[in-house]
């Protein structure tokens, strides 16, 4: 007794992949507008503080993302533009924006995990405030910002990752083409009136036949 392995028909699977392309490009903009957002909200707040010594005592510092690293905010704008032109080319253009998209979320984390536990803001700030070139900052300690950015290029590059594996069957932002990708057929042109030389000499210059033959 033989046995036929039942192959299913290419309609069948369509749907399952229209599907997976509509909840993997709703995940990547989300993630990836989201992972943008907390990366650039991050760098905007404290990561860490302590104090300088100066005459009669000591001096509170603190320094921000920003003041630490200006690349997970770089980064995550970069990721941002990326996640855009990703609708923006097709084929091979698209696979190297994602990748781009991809590469910007990894960087961004680890900006944000040396960031974490760098104090040179600090000593800069310390020195300046000391009168010092070789003060350092005391009592340093971090914040969880730097974690939070990382945390949002973590949200980055998945949405790279899935621009890579899914990116082929996501639609574009040209209207021009239909879903199957080939061009829309353009309109006849309309005969012009022969009762309004405007629409005649419109039609030369286009160079089309007023007549419409």
């Amino acid at each position: 007794m033989e046995y036929v392995t039942a192959v299913p028909h290419p309609r069948s699977e369509a749907p399952g992949s229209a599907r997976a392309g509509r909840l993997s490009l709703a995940l990547a903009l989300l993630s990836g507008a989201a992972g943008a957002a907390v990366a650039l909200l991050a760098t905007r707040q404290r990561w860490s503080e302590g104090t300088a010594a100066v005459a009669g005592g000591s001096f509170p510092l603190t320094a921000k993302g920003s003041d630490v690293t200006g690349v997970p905010a770089a980064l995550a704008i970069v990721g941002l533009a990326a996640l855009v032109a990703v609708f923006a080319v097709r084929r091979a253009g698209r696979v190297l924006v994602a990748a781009l998209l991809a590469l910007s979320g990894a960087g961004t984390v680890a900006a944000a995990l040396l960031g974490a536990s760098d104090g040179s803001a600090l000593d800069e700030q310390a020195a300046r405030v000391s009168g010092d070139t070789a003060a350092t900052v005391q009592s340093l300690t971090h914040t969880a910002w730097p974690y939070a950015a990382a945390v949002g290029g973590a949200l980055i590059l998945l949405a790279g990752l899935l621009a890579l594996r899914y990116g082929r069957i996501w639609p574009g932002m040209s209207g021009r083409y239909e879903r199957n990708g080939a061009p829309r057929p353009r309109r006849a042109a309309r005969p012009a009136d022969p009762d309004r030389p405007e629409e005649i000499w419109k039609a030369l210059d286009r160079g089309e036949d007023p007549t419409g033959a």
